[in-house]
């Protein structure tokens, strides 16, 4: 089968070669991938010298199951499906049940691609700050991927969302998808807010965390700034209103055991029923993949970048 592999020999470090189809343990369904997002983390893997020629890498991809799993857990042969996991980027894609989730037959493999990471990443952390409404939620980096995903669904809460997007151009685009207001940066917000989500670390974290009210919790799932956070002494005092708040880390795969399937499923049936914008930003055919790594590395990107396997 072609997979899209590391070569540090080429632009964006990859390259599309035969390798080995993959043999599905008794738990795990085989999909015949369609199409993948890409998403920094990943790309940006790639890159790094330690990382051997020939990886497969890829957490999101969609397709069609063409092999059931022989346990008989997850969904029939011919079944659409969303999946997560390693070694996505590639025709064929072993996958428990615990990582995949149904879809519509008539539902855009592309769009299904830009849940696993973003969507679930979102759903999940917005789930652990509790109840939404009414309530002043901010979401920096709110027009990448997990961001897009986070307005959306914190908005469907009943949250008042406070979007923050350096990029001015896409400020009616995040008011179009739920939020209230939109600010280059988190300095900029003038009235505290009760819980924030973090995807872009350094100067915003400091800045965010300092506009959470007493009890706020900032949940960083992400460093896109590779900068610092540099935290003044007196940034961790709790006079002035300030007491009990936390900044709380986040990882999707933190829980090994974790059974993402209904997550999965109910967000490709959102995005099938047009509920959800997948904010797909570029898309091509994946021999096109150079572009799209490129644009990616370079932050020029707001929203997702997919690959069609044609």
């Amino acid at each position: 089968m072609r997979a899209l592999v590391v070569d540090h020999t080429s632009p964006g470090h990859l390259s599309l070669t035969d390798v080995p189809a993959p043999r599905p343990a008794a738990h795990e369904a085989l999909v015949r991938v369609e199409a993948v997002s890409l998403n920094f983390g990943e790309v940006h893997e790639a890159t790094r010298p330690e990382r051997p020629d020939g990886t497969v890498l890829g957490w999101d991809a969609a397709g069609v199951v063409v092999q059931a799993a022989a346990d008989g857990s997850g969904p029939a042969e011919g079944e659409r499906v969303v999946t997560l996991g390693e070694a996505g980027w590639a025709e064929l894609r072993a996958v428990p049940a615990a990582l995949l989730g149904t879809a519509p037959k008539d539902a855009d493999p592309g769009a299904l691609s830009t849940i696993p990471v973003a969507g679930l990443t979102a759903l999940h952390v917005l789930r652990r700050m509790g109840s939404l409404l009414g309530r002043r939620v901010m979401i920096t980096g709110a027009s990448g991927g997990v961001g897009r995903y986070a307005v959306q669904l914190a908005a469907r809460a009943g949250a008042h969302v406070v979007a923050i997007s350096r990029s001015a151009a896409q400020a009616d685009r995040l008011r179009a998808l739920g939020a209230h207001e939109v600010h280059p940066e988190p300095a900029a917000v003038q009235q505290p807010v009760s819980a924030v989500l973090d995807n872009v670390g350094g100067q915003h974290l400091v800045d965010a965390f300092a506009s959470l009210s007493a009890g706020g919790s900032l949940f960083s799932v992400g460093r896109s700034s590779e900068a610092d956070a540099v935290l003044a002494p007196d940034a961790l005092l709790g006079d002035g209103g300030r007491h009990d708040r936390s900044i709380r880390t986040f990882f999707l795969f933190g829980d090994p055991t974790t059974d993402f399937s209904a997550d999965l499923t109910w967000l490709a049936g959102e995005i099938a029923a047009g509920r959800l914008d997948p904010g797909i930003s570029w898309r091509g055919p994946w021999t096109r993949h150079s572009e799209a790594v490129k644009v990616l590395l370079d932050r020029r990107l707001h929203g997702k970048a997919v690959l069609d396997l044609k």
